[in-house]
């Protein structure tokens, strides 16, 4: 699993049937205080998040036990949205 934020929505009005129902939230890799570190992807959100918040990323076949199906191909899923994250016994992260 990793941190990341999201930072956009992405709107596919074809895609497979196994991915019809997904929302897709684009994503990057973040650091311990939310701020995004790396190139941006698409995750399949389980979860409800919105643009901004700080996530739990699965990825690969993780991703697809996640989401309910081993076919999917989906290689990533945002399956928690964060609160807090707590480094060296100090708040690094809250959620506003």
């Amino acid at each position: 699993m990793i941190i990341a934020k999201v930072v956009g929505t992405a709107v596919a009005s074809v895609k497979l049937d196994a991915l019809k129902a997904s929302k897709l939230l684009v994503v990057c890799p973040a650091d311990s205080q939310g701020s995004a570190v790396g190139a941006a992807f698409l995750a399949v959100d389980l979860v409800g998040a919105g643009d901004g918040e700080l996530v739990v990323v699965s990825q690969g076949s993780s991703a697809r036990m996640a989401i309910g199906q081993n076919t999917s191909p989906a290689d990533a899923a945002v399956i928690g949205i964060l609160d807090s994250i707590y480094t060296d016994g100090e708040a690094a992260f809250r959620k506003d």
